[in-house]
């Protein structure tokens, strides 16, 4: 394997000296004859600055939450996961209703909402490619799947019904 390497001394413009390396093999599979350069600065030891180090460390933490995240949801029943990802589209539309309302909400609800379906319907899709159901197959019962669903009320509003009618209670109360 061949590797060339030129090490170039700015001697006269500054004290560091950086490094250009030519890799024989190309760095993206094209027709192309470029193979690609990298550049490194001998004084930087570290790729990451430090002010970006302890953001790194929040990215790992995250990603572990990702993954148990992901372990509770492959641990539901496939049924278990259709109720939860209806019932988080019924929040996601409920959502939707507040902020054309312009009520006060959450905007990052709606991507974590959204991921969160995500998973669920990507563990889905993996019990199906484990069962050997393929592609065509899978959207023709997720189609049948969507027209028996049952609309019911999203557990956001039923929550807020609940609230209304303890405030209702109370004020009722009160005049009493």
């Amino acid at each position: 394997m061949l590797s060339l390497t030129l090490n170039l001394s700015l001697s006269s413009y500054s004290s560091s000296s950086s490094t250009l390396s030519f890799h024989p093999k190309p760095l993206f599979p094209s027709k192309s004859s470029f193979n690609g350069i990298q550049l490194r600065d001998r004084t930087m030891l570290c790729s990451i600055p430090p002010t970006k180090r302890t953001a790194s460390v929040s990215v790992v933490v995250m990603m572990a939450k990702r993954e148990q995240e992901m372990e509770e949801i492959r641990k539901l029943s496939t049924d278990q996961i259709n109720e939860q990802v209806v019932d988080l589209k019924g929040d996601l539309l409920m959502l939707r209703l507040q902020k054309s309302a312009r009520n006060d909400f959450k905007s990052s609800e709606f991507s974590r909402m959204r991921k969160r379906i995500a998973r669920m319907l990507t563990v889905k899709r993996e019990r199906e490619v484990e069962e050997g159901i393929n592609k065509r197959l899978s959207r023709k019962l997720d189609k049948k799947w969507k027209k028996s669903i049952v609309v019911r009320p999203s557990p956001l509003l039923l929550k807020l019904r609940e609230e209304e009618a303890a405030e209702e209670a109370a004020e009722a109360e009160k005049a009493a």
